[in-house]
C-alpha cells in the first residue's frame, strides 16, 4: 500500500523528474518498507516524505520551465531553431488539489495513530536512536502477549517479568557505570515483588513506568525504555547502497540542506540550516556557506527547522568561531580529539566576531549539539524557544519482540554545571517566538556591531 501511496504523490512532479528519479525513489519505498519494521521508523519516513514533497515539489516546476525555455531556444541540426523541449507542463489544479488533500489527511492521522500504537518515548524526543546493536538478551518471538485481531496486544504477568529481568539484565551488563547498573536492577526487582507491575497491561505504559523507575535511581534521562506494537527486527538493517545514494543526490538536489547564505543589511551574516550532513557528503558545500559569510561583522545561525544530523557536521562548522581548538562537549564521545575543534580555520575571519544561534521547539539532536556548545562556551547568543531534547545518546537494546530499550555505553564527562539537552532542552539567552527570532537577532546584532565601531 505505501509503494502503491508514493507512486500516486510521484504524479505530482514533472515528467522529466518522474523519468530521471522515480525508480529510484519508489526504490527508497520498498527498502523502508522492507527494513523499517518498527512503527517510529516508518513514521518518521513518511513525515519525513511529506515535508520533502511541500518543499522540493513548487522547485522542480520552477527548474523545469527554464529548462525548457533554453531547450527551445537550442539550435537544430540545420541551424534552424529546435521546439523540441522537455516534456514540460504546469502542474494540473487536480493534481494539486489531490496531493493538498491527501498529505493533510495523512497529516491529520498521525497523533490517532501514535495514540493507538505507542512508542514509550517521552515528550518531544523523536525517533529511534540511530546506532541501534542487537540485544545480547532476545526473548524471542511472542513473549506473553495475547494478540486479538483489532485489539492492542495486552501484556501478561510472564511477559512483564521477562521485560523486568532483560531490562536488568542488559544494564548491568552495558551500562557505564556498574555500581549504578545494580542499583537500579535491585531496584526493579523489588517493584517487581512488590506487585507494582501487576495490574499494567498496556506496552506503552508499562514502558513509561520502567523508565520513570530507572531515571529516578540513576538521574539519568539518557536512559529509556520504548515499547513497539509492531516486532522489532532481530537485527539492525545498514542502509543500502541504493539509500546511500539517494542520500547523496538528495543532498545535492538541497544544496545539502544549506537553505541560504547571505550577507544581511549591517553587515550581518546569515546562515539558514535545516540539518548538519555527513561532512563526507557536503564538506565542500558547508566551507563555501561559511567562505560566502567571512566578511560579515556578526554572524546568525538559523537553526529553528534544523533538525539534528551528524557530530561531524557541528564540529566543522563550529570550528569558524574560534581562534583556538576548544573543547565541545558531546554526550556520545569519550575524551578524544572528535571532542575539539580544528580551530583555527585558515583564512577566517569570523573567530572574534559577535555570533547568534535561532532555535525552536523543532530545533532537535544535532542542532541542540551546536547550540548548547555554543551557550556554554558563552560563544553565542541563543534566540528563540527552548529546543526539543532529543539527544538520542543511547545505544538500543532489543529485549524481544515489543520491547527495547536506550543505554549509555560511554562515560561522557560534561564539564559545565548544567545538564546537557537529554529531554529537557536546551534555553535560549532571550526566549522570544521563534517568529520574532530572526528579527530579535538582527536587533541584537546591530547593536554590538554598531556599538564596537564606535
Amino acid at each position: 500500500m505505501s509503494e502503491k501511496l508514493y507512486a500516486w504523490l510521484l504524479r505530482l512532479y514533472p515528467a522529466n523528474f518522474r523519468k530521471e528519479y522515480g525508480e529510484e525513489a519508489l526504490q527508497l519505498v520498498r527498502d523502508c518498507q522492507r527494513d523499517d519494521k518498527g512503527f517510529l521508523l516508518r513514521l518518521r519516513f513518511w513525515l519525513n516524505l511529506l515535508a520533502d514533497l511541500a518543499i522540493s515539489l513548487p522547485r522542480e516546476y520552477r527548474r523545469v520551465q527554464p529548462e525548457a525555455l533554453r531547450a527551445r531556444a537550442a539550435l537544430g541540426p540545420d541551424g534552424s531553431p529546435s521546439f523540441r523541449s522537455l516534456p514540460y507542463a504546469p502542474p494540473r489544479f487536480g493534481a494539486l488539489f489531490f496531493g493538498s488533500v491527501l498529505s493533510l489527511i495523512m497529516l491529520s492521522s498521525i497523533p490517532r495513530l501514535i495514540a493507538h500504537m505507542g512508542n514509550g518515548r517521552p515528550p518531544g524526543v523523536p525517533g529511534p536512536w540511530p546506532s541501534p546493536a542487537q540485544s545480547s538478551n532476545p526473548q524471542g518471538a511472542g513473549g506473553g502477549l495475547a494478540v486479538t485481531a483489532g485489539e492492542a496486544p495486552k501484556l501478561d504477568a510472564a511477559e512483564r517479568q521477562r521485560v523486568v529481568e532483560a531490562v536488568a539484565a542488559n544494564l548491568k551488563k552495558y551500562y557505564v557505570d556498574r555500581d549504578m547498573a545494580i542499583k537500579m536492577a535491585v531496584a526493579l526487582a523489588a517493584r517487581q515483588k512488590a506487585g507494582e507491575y501487576d495490574t499494567l497491561t498496556e506496552g506503552p505504559a508499562f514502558a513509561e513506568l520502567l523508565t520513570k523507575q530507572i531515571r529516578e535511581v540513576s538521574h539519568d534521562l539518557h536512559l529509556e525504555v520504548i515499547y513497539s506494537q509492531r516486532p522489532l527486527p532481530d537485527r539492525p538493517a545498514g542502509p543500502s547502497a541504493e539509500r546511500l545514494a539517494f542520500y547523496r543526490r538528495a543532498m545535492q538536489e538541497s544544496n545539502c540542506t544549506f537553505e541560504k547564505a547571505e550577507i544581511l543589511p549591517h553587515r550581518i551574516g546569515y546562515l539558514k540550516l535545516n540539518s548538519f550532513p555527513e561532512p563526507s557528503v557536503c564538506g565542500p558545500t558547508a566551507k563555501a556557506a561559511m567562505a560566502r559569510l567571512n566578511g560579515a561583522e556578526a554572524i546568525i545561525f538559523d537553526l529553528r527547522d534544523n533538525r539534528g544530523g551528524y557530530p561531524d557536521m557541528v564540529m566543522l562548522l563550529a570550528a569558524y568561531l574560534f581562534d583556538h581548538p576548544e573543547f565541545f562537549y558531546n554526550p556520545r564521545e569519550n575524551t578524544s580529539e572528535r571532542l575539539w575543534t580544528r580551530s583555527p580555520v585558515p583564512g577566517n575571519r569570523l573567530a572574534d566576531k559577535p555570533a547568534y544561534v535561532l532555535t525552536s521547539a523543532r530545533t532537535f539532536s544535532g542542532a541542540e549539539h551546536f547550540s548548547y556548545g555554543l551557550k556554554m562556551l558563552k560563544r553565542a547568543t541563543l534566540v528563540g524557544e527552548k529546543t526539543g531534547g532529543a539527544t538520542d545518546v543511547g545505544v538500543f537494546h532489543r529485549l524481544d519482540d515489543h520491547f527495547g530499550m536506550g543505554i549509555r555505553e560511554t562515560r561522557a564527562i560534561n564539564p559545565y554545571r548544567e545538564p546537557d539537552w537529554a529531554v529537557v532542552g536546551v534555553e535560549p539567552n532571550v526566549k522570544v517566538k521563534a517568529a520574532d527570532a530572526l528579527t530579535t537577532a538582527e536587533a541584537l546584532a546591530f547593536r554590538v556591531t554598531s556599538s564596537l565601531e564606535k
